[in-house]
């Protein structure tokens, strides 16, 4: 993912209000790994069932806000994005307002996303050898492309009015 700056951030979200931007708190990018990212995402320091990711999609930067279902902690669930079966993290279900005219009459979208979108890191480690002969640097490459594709649509179904 190429580094993105504050403003650019701030101008991406497609489905923010006036309010949620104003208490919008950006971590600090000069910490980001930006070469070992396919999107940037966080969790509001604010508000604990609030977050934020930002998705390329073409030429351009998508940003939605999301928040955090209220869900059983005792369920597992596997990410729909990176589709990792031995995540050492949890994974919980995101709902995102859709932008425009849909937003505002209450129509969302949701996805199951690593809590604290690990995404990233989980599609770059080597998968176990599933077979002899089985190409594990090419089965990462292709999980990446795929974690892509699959943050790229979800961000672009919310971003469609």
């Amino acid at each position: 993912m190429l580094p993105l700056t504050d403003q650019v951030i701030r101008s991406a979200f497609v489905n923010a209000t006036r309010k949620e931007l104003s208490e919008l708190t950006i971590p600090d990018l000069a910490e980001v790994a930006w070469a070992n990212l396919d999107y940037l995402g966080w969790r509001d320091p604010k508000f604990a069932k609030r977050a934020w990711i930002v998705v390329p999609v073409g030429d351009e930067v998508i940003g939605v806000v999301l928040k955090q279902a209220d869900a059983d902690p005792r369920r597992r669930a596997q990410c729909a994005w990176c589709q990792d079966v031995t995540l050492p993290n949890d994974v919980v279900l995101y709902g995102a307002r859709r932008a425009g005219h849909g937003g505002r009459n209450g129509n969302t979208l949701g996805t199951l996303v690593c809590e604290s979108f690990q995404c990233s890191k989980n599609v770059r480690m080597l998968p176990p050898s599933a077979y002899l002969g089985f190409d594990r640097e090419a089965a990462r490459q292709e999980r990446i492309g795929l974690l892509r594709e699959r943050s790229a649509a979800f961000a672009a179904s919310v971003a469609a009015e």
